[in-house]
């Protein structure tokens, strides 16, 4: 069955562009930023540690200690809010509360609740701290797509910041030892429009077998 592209979620996706100029006179309330956040933590993640937490930076004078560290970006300084995506690399020691909330919830009984605390107690431990980090990012990267299109979806620009010294931002920030920095997220109302940008052919980077 072709499905037609002209849905509401389809049109936010095709009109989601990375913006480098935003209005700095523009602002967003911290109620919505909040509630922009709630949404995007809907997203998946591994064994649903949900290795991810936030810095939401809207101090204009943060912004511009941040846009140094960020080498330079003006978005940086000129959004309404920067939304720094940390990654917890000891997330599954929050294996008990999660999965408490989960049959509080009704999603799961108590059976399946202990055999998945048991393993995650068992397993994740054993995991190499990079390997925890990897997860960490990959779980970053699903929540911050979720937070883009929500954005977008409620009238607001974004853009992505990956090139910005982490080892500097955790020293600002004051990050403690199981978290990092993984991408920045410039968010407010674009004052200039953003390029748009090809893609590869789909035939190039796709296999059907």
């Amino acid at each position: 069955m072709t499905t037609t592209l002209n849905s509401h979620l389809y049109s936010v996706m095709k009109e989601r562009k990375s913006v480098r100029v935003f209005d700095p006179n523009a602002t967003i309330a911290k109620e919505e930023i909040a509630e922009m956040l709630k949404l995007a933590t809907i997203a998946p993640s591994s064994s649903n540690l949900q290795s991810w937490s936030f810095i939401v930076i809207q101090d204009p004078e943060v912004k511009k200690e941040l846009q140094v560290i960020a080498n330079n970006q003006v978005q940086v300084g000129d959004s309404s809010a920067v939304i720094a995506v940390l990654g917890n690399i000891d997330a599954y020691k929050k294996v008990e509360q999660i999965y408490t909330q989960n049959v509080a919830e009704g999603h799961m009984d108590e059976s399946i609740k202990d055999r998945t605390i048991a393993s995650t107690n068992a397993v994740y431990p054993t995991i190499p701290r990079e390997a925890r980090m990897n997860i960490a990012s990959f779980d970053a990267g699903l929540v911050s797509m979720q937070l883009l299109l929500i954005a977008k979806e409620k009238g607001y620009d974004t853009s992505t910041i990956g090139g910005f010294d982490k080892v500097k931002f955790a020293e600002r920030f004051d990050l403690p030892s199981d978290q990092f920095p993984i991408v920045l997220i410039a968010l407010g109302k674009a004052a200039a429009p953003a390029y748009g940008s090809s893609r590869l052919p789909l035939d190039e980077v796709v296999r059907f077998i």
